[in-house]
């Protein structure tokens, strides 16, 4: 498995952002009714796109340090 760069890997984390976090409207609604925190937990443990972070920053792990 060839292994990817940290500025690969940074961009792609950039465009999963961009292209579906920045403005979820589940993300919003959950901040106004049940505070940041709530909000940041379930994008962390319950979204799929919040999986897909995860999997692509765990990329990021496996990497050596230079």
């Amino acid at each position: 498995m060839e292994l990817k760069n940290r500025k690969v890997i940074y961009s792609e984390l950039e465009t999963v952002l961009e292209d579906y976090c920045k403005d979820c409207f589940l993300y919003s609604t959950l901040r106004k009714e049940k505070g940041r925190n709530c909000a940041h937990k379930f994008c962390i443990s319950q979204c799929t796109v919040g999986q897909k972070i995860r999997t692509i920053g765990s990329q990021l792990t496996d990497l050596p340090r230079s």
